[in-house]
């Protein structure tokens, strides 16, 4: 038995579970986890299927052809692909290494569905962490003058390595319109969730001089609205007048790596679903 992974949305109408599951009970699949929301307020449906087929990984090519036609009867946006299935994905990264580090760990312990292929940086600061897993790493550097010419070459690297998914684990740097568009849903970022409140530099030295109370991280997909795209996964951390500024960077970085590693995950795990603004994260 091989387990795919059956991902799905669609206008909400009725019959479309009993349609889905009549479909893998006819081609001899076992429903092994499915999680499922309707949206009652945009008349939305979302769906994620775990199931078991006896036809092995050579089975998907079938059950593809044969499930577009439930698919184009309800005007689906659907994904199906093998549950083993592992992500190639290009971390980029500036000075803050923690995130980048957390990630290569995970990918490489097995705690990721994911392969990094290649880490990407305007600075060389983490050239010897990456080499040390044996990671190639690629160094761009950017300026005010070099910006369009470090995104063409950062566009070819990502179709040179067949990256699935780019992470922007701590890249210091803005993305254009344009680059922002052409990786649309396939990159990620992450943010301290003090936006818009504390801006430009030392945004936990600033948050310490209001006294706040919680430190927190976001991981959203990357859109051409700095810091605003639509929201996968977040993570906040009580802090009280105890905390150094210090303090506050420390947990700062923990709170930013537990988020973009769960968003990563859930990604690469077919779990998200975008719609519109929003994400419906699929359990």
């Amino acid at each position: 038995m091989t387990e795919h992974i059956l991902t799905l949305d669609c206008a909400e109408a009725p019959g479309i579970v009993y349609e889905v599951s009549r479909f893998l009970l006819e081609h001899g699949c076992d429903i092994v986890d499915n999680q499922q929301f309707g949206d009652r307020r945009d008349g939305h449906f979302f769906m994620r299927v775990c199931f078991a087929s006896t036809g092995g990984e050579d089975d998907t090519g079938a059950l593809r052809r044969d499930f577009a036609a439930v698919a184009s009867r309800f005007a689906m946006r659907w994904h199906l692909e093998p549950a083993r299935t592992r992500r190639r994905v290009l971390i980029m990264v500036s000075r803050y290494g923690h995130c980048l580090n957390d990630l290569l760990f995970r990918a490489r312990s097995g705690d990721l569905p994911a392969d990094v292929v290649a880490v990407v940086s305007n600075h060389r600061d983490h050239e010897a962490l990456v080499g040390s897993y044996g990671v190639p790493f690629v160094h761009i550097p950017v300026t005010a003058a070099t910006k369009q010419s470090a995104e063409d070459e950062l566009l070819r690297v990502v179709e040179e390595f067949d990256a699935e998914l780019v992470v922007l684990a701590r890249y210091m740097q803005v993305l254009s319109d344009g680059l922002c568009t052409r990786l649309a849903g396939r990159a990620i970022n992450i943010h301290h969730s003090f936006l818009p409140s504390f801006k430009g530099a030392k945004p936990y030295h600033q948050a310490y001089e209001h006294g706040v109370k919680v430190v927190g991280a976001t991981a959203h997909y990357v859109t051409a609205d700095l810091d605003e795209g639509p929201i996968i996964a977040q993570e906040v951390t009580a802090v009280d007048h105890t905390h150094t500024p210090e303090d506050l960077v420390a947990v700062g970085r923990d709170t930013e790596s537990a988020a973009l590693v769960r968003a990563v995950r859930w990604h690469c795990e077919g779990r998200v679903v975008v719609h519109g603004r929003r994400t419906v994260v699929l359990h």
